[in-house]
């Protein structure tokens, strides 16, 4: 068993150092398929070398089980070196091969992830194919028993419809509108911090990215003038240079969906940013307490600010959406919101303080956000709730 992971901890070791040698490669590709700036990319390949070399932590997890076989996967356009190390790191370790697509929207990027795979016979990088027909093509096939996908909700249902082609299938997103809620108690310093930075990170462009943050009255106007302060210290520029926090939207999609939610917003005040041809400059906005912020699936640079007075009713505001997939919080919420919030998001930070999310937590939403079905002795088994790549892809000898 041990000489078994000793090569493929060996594969992983090659695919950590073909990575990273490609480093500035990816940071130019990512700036000109969509305008990420390399400041960004970099920390991305940063994060993924760190991680493929840090596998061995998750033999534990995954030894005395057996691979499913053939995992494939769609990747989404942003973090696509952060996607193939949690992603291909985990069929490594696991023992699977990794079939993957690539959107159309990084084909120089995509390129780039193929070679880095090359010597490295269980990774199967697929270009030139829409993600439509690559995944019909995984529907059809029956050595590819795990299929990854993440998009809009009307892309999971899609394939919910045909789960039965595989022995497990997950949907990951959309991510809706991740929020942070600031309560009485809460660092103001703290959480201005994390939500200036969170919400416009890659140009807002994760779907981890903060899209909404509801703030007690006692410490919302500090809260925003902090979030404000930080945001005006984000440079907006060309991608390729060094000191740019934020490129140009350059897919269309992404710029559509922003304008969408400014429109759907219109009630609330505009107090920075806006939309200029490619160029999205970072948009906060100020809503009242007493107003409704649309249930929207948000992808891009844009944030509402609102403040709250009772907490009780905030959380019930924050969990009545459709969409479970990330909440912050700082301060201690009221008795039972804890738990009200695990059973609604997938994912929950309490107090966070970091910049990039560890890349080994657990990933994924509830409700319209994510889900999982899965064959087992009975049938099929549907749940929710955030996962870790390397124990869903292995089962019970």
């Amino acid at each position: 068993m041990m000489d078994e992971f000793k090569q493929r901890l060996a594969d992983i070791e090659t695919l950590a150092a073909r990575l990273e040698a490609r480093k500035q490669d990816l940071q130019r590709a990512a700036a000109e398929d969509a305008g990420f700036a390399v400041k960004i990319t970099g920390i991305e390949v940063d994060l993924g070398v760190q991680h493929l070399r840090t596998m061995r932590e998750e033999i534990p997890w995954v030894e005395d089980r057996k691979p499913y076989g053939t995992v494939a996967a769609i990747f989404p356009y942003d973090a696509g070196a952060v996607m193939l190390a949690r992603l291909g790191g985990s069929a490594l370790i696991t023992g699977n091969r990794l079939r993957f697509s690539f959107t159309s929207q990084t084909p120089r990027t995509a390129g780039i992830l193929a070679e880095v795979c090359e010597p490295i016979g269980s990774l199967e990088p697929v270009l030139g194919q829409d993600n439509r027909t690559f995944g019909l093509q995984c529907v059809e096939d029956d050595e590819v028993r795990v299929l990854f996908m993440s998009g809009a909700s009307a892309v999971g249902e899609a394939y919910r419809t045909q789960h039965e082609a595989f022995d497990k299938l997950f949907f990951a997103g959309p991510g809706g509108m991740p929020a942070a809620v600031v309560f009485e108690d809460g660092d103001p310093t703290a959480s201005a911090r994390f939500i200036g930075r969170r919400a416009f990170i890659n140009g807002g462009q994760y779907c981890t990215t903060i899209k909404k943050a509801l703030i007690h009255r006692k410490r919302f106007a500090s809260v925003r003038d902090a979030v404000l302060s930080q945001v005006r210290s984000l440079v907006v520029g060309d991608p390729l240079d060094p000191e740019t926090d934020i490129g140009p939207v350059r897919v269309k999609r992404t710029r559509l969906i922003v304008q969408n939610a400014l429109d759907r917003c219109a009630g609330a005040r505009l107090l920075m940013g806006g939309i200029e041809g490619e160029w999205i400059r970072p948009i906060v906005m100020e809503t009242e307490a007493g107003s409704d912020i649309p249930d929207l699936e948000l992808f891009g640079p844009l944030l509402i600010l609102k403040p709250f007075d009772d907490p009780e009713q905030v959380v019930g505001e924050l969990t009545r959406t459709r969409y479970g997939f990330l909440l912050a919080f700082f301060g201690d919420p009221p008795a039972e919101a804890r738990n009200q919030f695990a059973a609604h998001f997938g994912m929950v930070h309490d107090n966070p303080d970091f910049f990039f999310s560890p890349l080994r937590i657990h990933f994924g939403g509830r409700k319209e956000s994510g889900w999982i079905i899965e064959r087992n002795a009975s049938g099929w088994e549907t749940r929710d709730g955030a996962f870790l790549y390397s124990r869903e892809l292995v089962r019970p000898l």
